[in-house]
């Protein structure tokens, strides 16, 4: 089943690398078959939940912003989401720390192209769960393929998950090299003598996802 799921003027090229703190970056795998699972289901509450990005250049001064997560479905056992996925809507990418609207417009007009993720040609981005392993009371291990511009890799992270009656709550917090999903504008591994206009690989994301148990 073919999946759609999961940044130059001189703000863009700030884009891209993890700040804040400092998190290892995923490893990739190769697509694995997607998790079944029989359980309660469980629908995202596209309006509490979100999928935030934190990125820095070279030298340092970073941006941050978010994308809506469209919709999600996810099977619940033992309360673990043990099976589903998630959409993010990419065309909703904002840039929320830059106040100046021109070059608030300007950057985001450059996220969108093609350099970065050619929106209108790949719309969304997703995860979809292909294991879970409870760590702790609220933490569990996360693998799943996120596939983004139709490029699929397996990824695993680190994430707390809260089931409270038929309310469901996951937040994670990683890092992923942009380049593995062919997003590679002023990427030191394809382009030499960069300068301070180099854009690191490394890019994090903080998943804050809300669901609500599905009507029987």
């Amino acid at each position: 089943m073919k999946k759609i799921f999961l940044f130059a003027s001189t703000a863009t090229l700030m884009i891209f690398a993890s700040c804040g703190e400092k998190k290892e970056t995923v490893e990739t795998g190769a697509e694995q078959q997607p998790a079944q699972a029989a359980g309660e289901n469980f629908a995202v509450v596209s309006e509490t939940s979100s999928l935030e990005w934190y990125a820095t250049k070279i030298t340092g001064a970073g941006h941050n912003g978010t994308f809506a997560l469209k919709e999600g479905v996810f099977t619940v056992e033992n309360g673990l989401p043990k099976s589903g996925k998630f959409v993010a809507d990419l065309t909703t990418i904002k840039v929320v720390d830059l106040t100046d609207a021109e070059m608030n417009a300007k950057l985001l007009g450059h996220l969108k192209s093609p350099d970065f993720f050619d929106v209108e040609k790949y719309p969304t981005a997703t995860f979809e769960i292909t294991g879970v392993e409870k760590l702790g009371q609220d933490s569990a291990k996360v693998s799943g393929n996120l596939t983004i511009k139709e490029i699929t890799k397996n990824i695993t992270f680190p994430a707390v998950i809260q089931k409270e009656g038929d309310n469901l709550k996951v937040k994670a917090d990683f890092n992923i090299d942009r380049t593995e999903w062919d997003i590679k504008y002023n990427s030191g591994k394809f382009f030499k003598n960069l300068g301070d206009k180099l854009i690191k690989d490394e890019v994090n994301f903080k998943l804050n996802l809300t669901a609500k148990k599905a009507s029987a």
